[in-house]
């Protein structure tokens, strides 16, 4: 039986379960989350649909009974909280953290050999948080960004062109946030490179808006998204169940590649039964380069954040 634990019943986890049964990507999903009884009224409300939208797959919830997650190939960890009025970012850090820790650990205690997918904030630091403490493989502990700020950057595309966002195909990398880089050079609609449809200014104008594009949301609903970042969590977990072999950017510790060691960094790569099959090293050029490093000097400072907080 194929079986998934998504931690952390708010709107991104319980959208990410919602998908995860509406598709019947995994035969059991299990929510689990802090609040007493809020992931079992979330998993028994997706279930209770499943006549409706015509699924299988069974949602089960737990408040803080791990015991139930045993046994999952993957586990997708939401935890977290939001940054709060008067929080520093170190003080956001130290808690996401500690949430992350202990999630993991709990997570591994039941399922030793799961994938873990991160989709806590701040996203790059908690994916080095959730591998410094699982202890597993690189490839089995990844974060969920790249699939997020790509679809972003493809709808706006969209609608510029006025087209079917199926028709874009395209690739960013670096850090989750304003240094992310986008690669107009990658970008295609229907094999067409999107230079040759845009024009530089306006598709300068759609890449600021793809690296603040959390932040545009946080201001219409003064929440952050969740019906995005939930299915793409659950994409990134039916590419990995169904070993579909996808090219996805995905957040993951970088052993050279780039030129870069030891740094979480989203990046183009091949998702598969295993987790990370394959890092796709591509050809950047010299601007492309500079990009990525000044991402890769920001993921490392909050890095070293972390690290001075763990060494209290």
């Amino acid at each position: 039986m194929t079986k998934v634990t998504v931690v952390g019943a708010g709107n991104v986890g319980a959208t990410c379960a919602d998908v995860l049964a509406y598709r019947e990507i995994a035969e059991q999903i299990v929510l689990v989350d802090i609040k007493e009884g809020v992931a079992e009224g979330k998993a028994l409300d997706i279930w209770q649909k499943a006549p409706i939208n015509q699924y299988d797959s069974r949602t089960v919830g737990s408040t803080n009974d791990y015991s139930k997650t045993a046994d999952s190939d993957v586990v997708v960890i939401t935890s977290g909280l939001p940054r709060k009025p008067g929080m520093t970012r170190d003080d956001l850090i130290e808690t996401n953290a500690g949430i992350v820790k202990s999630v993991t650990e709990n997570v591994i205690k039941y399922s030793p050999n799961a994938i873990i997918i991160v989709v806590s904030n701040p996203l790059d630091v908690m994916t080095y948080q959730a591998h410094i403490t699982s202890k597993l493989p690189r490839t089995k502990v990844i974060g969920m960004a790249g699939i997020l700020d790509t679809a972003r950057y493809r709808a706006f595309i969209a609608d510029e062109l006025n087209i079917s966002p199926k028709e874009i195909q395209a690739i960013l990398m670096g850090g989750h946030g304003d240094t992310m880089v986008p690669l107009p050079r990658y970008t295609t609609v229907a094999g067409i490179p999107v230079t040759e449809l845009i024009a530089k200014d306006k598709l300068d104008a759609i890449i600021e808006r793809t690296k603040f594009g959390g932040g545009e949301l946080v201001k219409l609903m003064g929440t952050s998204a969740w019906y995005a970042p939930g299915s793409a969590a659950a994409q990134m977990v039916e590419a990995i169940l169904k070993n579909q072999n996808r090219v996805f950017p995905v957040c993951i510790k970088l052993d050279g590649e780039y030129g870069i060691d030891d740094c979480y960094l989203g990046v183009p790569v091949v998702l598969g039964k295993n987790g990370v099959e394959k890092v796709i090293e591509l050809d950047l050029n010299e601007d492309e380069k500079a990009l990525l490093e000044v991402s890769r000097g920001h993921v490392k400072e909050v890095m070293n954040v972390l690290d001075k907080l763990s060494n209290k």
